[in-house]
């Protein structure tokens, strides 16, 4: 026992000296494992397969949103404004808009449309800057239920886990309706039901080929766009010649 207690002694005078030689690539190696930990918990939790069946009341975004809506200076009123509907009650036209805007390889690729981060990296190269862009809806619900707007490498990779998780367990249907369901589409809208009430009057089973098409074009930047903005009426114009 006096032996093993030696022995210990020993590693952790050994390790003491070896930090005070080395503090930097002490720091910088348990801040690569606390990264790596933090990272990689993604791969069991939080759980996915209840989604299933499961409708999610709130979402990391829809927090998110609200503590900047509280915190913000004057401090905002927020009501969230969101009712659930199965797939089968969402207009067509509005799932083949979205998915012909937002991710048009949806259904043939698993998670990532690489293709589509490609061309996003080409238009930032002009552009000379850089912009969202490329993400699959498969991303995109990812970011919506657990993370926030945070644009950073470690949220890109917990998201990348995410995704690759969502796209195992769950059906592109139900990928493609859990979006539709917590996209955001306005200041407290959330979900294609509350969007077509508020903006449209009607329930999101009634959109015509034209309104889903106004929808699609402004989850990109919900928050600056609405069905009567110029952009939204230009972008929306382009889309209706792609639906068929």
């Amino acid at each position: 026992m006096a032996t093993e207690h030696t022995g210990w002694r020993e590693t952790f005078r050994r390790y003491g000296q070896h930090v005070r030689l080395r503090p930097l690539r002490t720091l910088f190696c348990w801040l690569l494992v606390l990264f790596v930990l933090d990272t990689a918990r993604y791969v069991a939790l939080p759980p996915v397969l209840h989604l299933t069946h499961f409708a999610p009341k709130e979402t990391a975004m829809m927090a998110w949103r609200r503590e900047a809506a509280l915190t913000s200076t004057p401090r905002q009123q927020w009501r969230v404004r969101q009712q659930w509907v199965p797939l089968e009650r969402i207009s067509p036209w509005l799932r083949k808009a979205v998915v012909a805007a937002e991710d048009d390889r949806f259904y043939t690729h698993h998670g990532f449309d690489i293709q589509g981060m490609l061309d996003a990296l080409r238009r930032d190269w002009k552009r000379k800057r850089l912009t969202a862009g490329g993400s699959s809806i498969t991303q995109q619900l990812a970011k919506n239920l657990w993370f926030s707007p945070e644009r950073s490498l470690r949220r890109k990779l917990k998201e990348a886990i995410m995704t690759l998780r969502l796209e195992l367990w769950l059906s592109k249907d139900r990928i493609l309706e859990l979006y539709l369901n917590v996209a955001e589409w306005g200041r407290g809208i959330f979900g294609a039901e509350a969007a077509a009430r508020h903006y449209f009057g009607k329930s999101a089973a009634r959109l015509t080929r034209r309104e889903a098409a106004q929808l699609a074009v402004m989850l990109p930047s919900p928050l600056t766009r609405s069905p009567r903005s110029p952009i939204v009426r230009r972008l929306s114009n382009r889309l209706l010649q792609r639906l068929h």
